[in-house]
């Protein structure tokens, strides 16, 4: 992956951007994109919906969402402690004695997630996990009024950490589930205007609140009314310890993007993804995913008449951890793959199974 690349995923996936408070993220996409389609709206949920006109195409939606899991702020005691609750799918293991961010309507705001010390605590409760509802954030104020004059009830909360590489080309960050399914689309779009060849109307779409429900997978594809639909999402990576292969699959860091196969999947669509790939001699995986994916896709499948839907999935380590984990070099083969799929359909493709 490039410089110029890397900072725009750095940037996207640094920017706070909890589900239901996308808007901060969105313009981060917007600002990449503003010059490159023919078309860009946000729709009223939210959701970026950038549109290059093809020649008489079927119309081809790429969705990843740009939302992710986080916290929000509830309720502050009389001595200026914050309770909060989960937006998304947040792990009560994770986040005692974490560093956050309360972003408020001035800025952010530091804090931390309190922890009793361990001195503290009977032997017998020290593997006791604190629910949720027990944890409270401390920005160093002593009172209500003072936290108040900082913090509303319903400001969203984030882990405050960012982007970190590690060795080679792996990354670590809190967010690439799914900020890099958004990045990778937003790119798609880019790599097939600069190519200026594409048949197919291609939208390219960075969606809202999939962590809470698949909410604005639903209703974007509702209002772009695809014929084709690619999502890209992270998927279990299986190449670290005390994971089951058997169960997911066998999905490794590095080589490369791994496609689903399953009820929730088009099989011509399928057969276009794995055929490009072996064309363009790019890395690819599979996994089978028997039922609904639990992903946009799964929306977008059902969508109005029905959509030839694909899920395209990053590997990805530690999923909805403030350490998320994957290879740079599987996002960029995502990109290449999807491109020429894309360049691929054309008016005459069909996609009714035989």
């Amino acid at each position: 992956m490039n410089l110029q690349d890397f900072a725009f995923l750095k940037e996207l996936v640094e920017t706070p951007s909890p589900s239901g408070y996308e808007q901060p993220a969105q313009r981060v996409i917007r600002k990449q994109l503003e010059t490159v389609a023919d078309s860009l709206e946000t729709d009223v949920m939210g959701n970026l919906i950038a549109r290059l006109e093809g020649q008489g195409g079927p119309r081809v939606m790429l969705a990843g969402h740009c939302d992710e899991i986080g916290f929000m702020v509830q309720f502050v005691d009389d001595r200026g402690f914050i309770y909060f609750g989960a937006i998304g799918g947040v792990d009560p293991h994770l986040s005692p004695g974490q560093r956050i961010s309360i972003h408020s309507q001035t800025g952010a705001i530091p804090g931390v997630i309190g922890k009793k010390a361990i001195h503290l605590i009977e032997p017998k409760d020290r593997d006791t996990v604190i629910k949720l509802k027990q944890q409270f954030i401390d920005i160093g104020c002593s009172s209500r009024e003072e936290v108040e004059k900082l913090v509303q009830v319903g400001d969203p909360v984030t882990f405050a950490v960012g982007v970190q590489k590690l060795q080679g080309d792996r990354a670590t960050a809190r967010a690439f589930d799914d900020k890099m399914g958004a990045f990778i689309v937003a790119e798609v779009l880019k790599r097939v205007k600069a190519i200026g060849t594409c048949s197919c109307d291609l939208f390219a779409v960075s969606t809202v609140q999939e962590e809470i429900g698949l909410r604005g997978g639903a209703t974007s594809c509702y209002g772009v009314n695809p014929d084709v639909g690619i999502v890209v999402e992270v998927t279990h990576a299986t190449d670290y310890p005390d994971v089951e292969e058997s169960s997911i699959g066998r999905v490794e860091l590095g080589k490369g993007p791994v496609i689903a196969r399953g009820a929730n999947i088009n099989p011509v669509l399928f057969e276009l993804l794995t055929d490009a790939a072996a064309q363009e001699n790019i890395p690819i995986q599979i996994i089978g995913v028997p039922r609904a994916t639990g992903t946009d896709a799964n929306v977008m499948q059902l969508s109005r008449g029905g959509v030839a839907t694909a899920l395209l999935g990053i590997p990805l380590r530690y999923m909805h951890t403030p350490v998320e984990t994957l290879s740079l070099a599987d996002l960029d083969a995502a990109i290449d793959l999807l491109s020429a799929v894309v360049l691929r359909i054309n008016k005459k493709s069909s996609f009714i199974p035989g």
